[in-house]
């Protein structure tokens, strides 16, 4: 497995992303089923760059995207002032710097555009679930503990992914309205979608790093592991890949 810096044109910025690929096999030619990972909300860092690297040991070929232009949130109002500006023009730079990403790991040499997915967490579970709503060309997204609130991509747009959003329960900032709200936003737009809700568990429940119960963020090994392998087989499923 290698990775490296990966930059590319993301509708109007250049993109400062990371790709994963697992060692080329007896087969140089081989073209691998790939993962997008869209980042949270601090940007892309080490904690994707793992994901991003067990992903390429089971065989995927995973592009770490970056929305923000190489720019990264080094604390919380950072952060928000990064994010707040495209989660309001979701329809329009957010959306157009998703494709982007999409289409760069899409046009590798060594993808197989055909069997694409997409994965985020936190702002980036937001991004996944909006390449599916946009009817973006990918077989299945993830979002872990992302936000769920809907928004409309115009009458034409249609999910052609399968969807699975890994939710904590006692998550403050998706809360169980909200999932409520999803699940008929999901059913009403006729896309193929479950989601999976951990007990006890709140926001940021995969980063080992996340401790801070009075802001809603906190670790959860069980959720974590459990939803990781629930995404594995999802994954599996639907880029047609081999449990061996």
């Amino acid at each position: 497995m290698t990775t490296q810096d990966f930059e590319y044109q993301c509708a109007g910025t250049t993109a400062r992303g990371l790709l994963s690929l697992p060692e080329v096999g007896q087969g140089e030619n081989d073209r691998y089923p790939g993962v997008v990972i869209c980042h949270a909300w601090k940007g892309p860092g080490s904690f994707e760059r793992e994901r991003a690297e067990e992903l390429a040991e089971m065989g995927f070929a995973v592009l770490v995207a970056d929305v923000y232009g190489g720019q990264r949130g080094n604390n919380n109002d950072e952060a928000t002032a990064l994010m707040t500006p495209l989660v309001e023009d979701r329809g329009g730079v957010l959306k157009d710097r998703l494709h982007a990403s999409v289409e760069a790991l899409q046009n590798h040499a060594q993808v197989d555009a055909s069997r694409c997915a997409a994965i985020g967490y936190c702002f980036g579970g937001l991004c996944a679930l909006d390449l599916a709503r946009s009817g973006a060309d990918l077989r299945a997204v993830v979002s872990f503990h992302g936000l769920l609130g809907g928004h409309e991509f115009g009458p034409d747009a249609k999910p052609l992914a399968s969807i699975l959003a890994c939710h904590g329960w006692d998550d403050p900032m998706a809360t169980p309205e909200a999932v409520v709200e999803f699940g008929a936003e999901m059913t009403k737009m006729g896309a193929d979608w479950q989601l999976h809700g951990y007990g006890n568990a709140m926001h940021a429940f995969t980063n080992p790093a996340a401790n801070d119960p009075s802001f809603g963020t906190v670790y959860d090994a069980t959720a974590d592991a459990r939803s990781f392998r629930s995404m594995v087989d999802f994954l599996f499923e639907h880029l047609e890949v081999d449990d061996e």
